[in-house]
């Protein structure tokens, strides 16, 4: 199991975020550290916990189309592993994040075009390289799915299987930072079921490493985690139980 430490960036600083309401998210208040940058917190995560890959969520870039470029590469040059999600919208702008550092880039459903141009990534820098983030609400998806031609997630995560993703998130927001379960279980086990060659993430929710158990039992290969990580409730001696240290942190 992967356990990904989730860096939430606003207005360029590492921020705690709860249920999707991005108004309100606030840098973020850590037992690991003391500050809410983002290098200080990864060497956290790094030096504490022994983990050195990081899904990045710039919500600059989401939401405001001010990407946090000089993070990215402060981190990269620091060795540290990076799947960013900049609210990629086409192309150009997703061979600009992988200049800057990611060693993948995610293209969300909240901000990206749809099924052919979701194609049309993965055969411009390599599937490897693109991960698929099917971002909901409450269940329901995020962004506009006209081009999806379906507002059924399953169904949005079959298309973009054919488009030529390998590695796909599954985030309902509404879950973020609640520490009250993750809600996605039933869609990924149904994922799994039927493509099990699709390398699949998720989060949101997640309470202790007993959650993250049971989402390795259903076949999910990676988590997204937060909260519990700044909170102690999922230690260094978790993260060995899981196996997912990193040796060399």
């Amino acid at each position: 199991m992967l356990v990904l430490p989730v860096l939430d960036l606003l207005e360029g600083v590492v921020v705690r975020g709860v249920a999707g309401r991005r108004d309100e998210y606030r840098p973020v208040v850590s037992r690991l550290v003391e500050r809410p940058d983002a290098l200080s917190i990864a060497r956290a995560f790094r030096d504490k916990i022994g983990l050195t890959r990081f899904y990045v969520a710039d919500l600059d870039a989401i939401l405001h189309r001010r990407p946090n470029r000089q993070i990215y590469r402060l981190l990269a040059r620091e060795g540290f592993e990076l799947m960013i999600d900049a609210g990629l919208t086409s192309v150009e702008s997703a061979a600009e994040v992988l200049m800057a550092g990611a060693a993948q880039i995610v293209a969300g459903l909240e901000t990206w075009r749809g099924p052919d141009e979701l194609a049309c990534l993965c055969e411009a820098v390599g599937a490897k390289r693109v991960v698929f983030s099917l971002d909901l609400m409450q269940g329901d998806p995020l962004g506009e799915v006209t081009t999806w031609q379906s507002d059924d997630p399953f169904q949005i995560a079959s298309l973009a299987r054919q488009a030529g993703i390998r590695e796909l998130i599954v985030l309902d927001l509404a879950s973020v930072g609640t520490g009250g379960g993750v809600s996605t279980t039933d869609l990924c086990a149904k994922l799994r079921a039927v493509y099990p060659d699709l390398r699949l993430i998720t989060g949101g929710g997640i309470r202790h490493a007993d959650d993250i158990e049971r989402l390795a039992r259903i076949g999910v290969e990676g988590v997204l985690v937060a909260s519990a990580l700044h909170d102690g409730a999922i230690g260094r001696e978790d993260i060995i139980r899981l196996g997912s240290i990193d040796r060399s942190a």
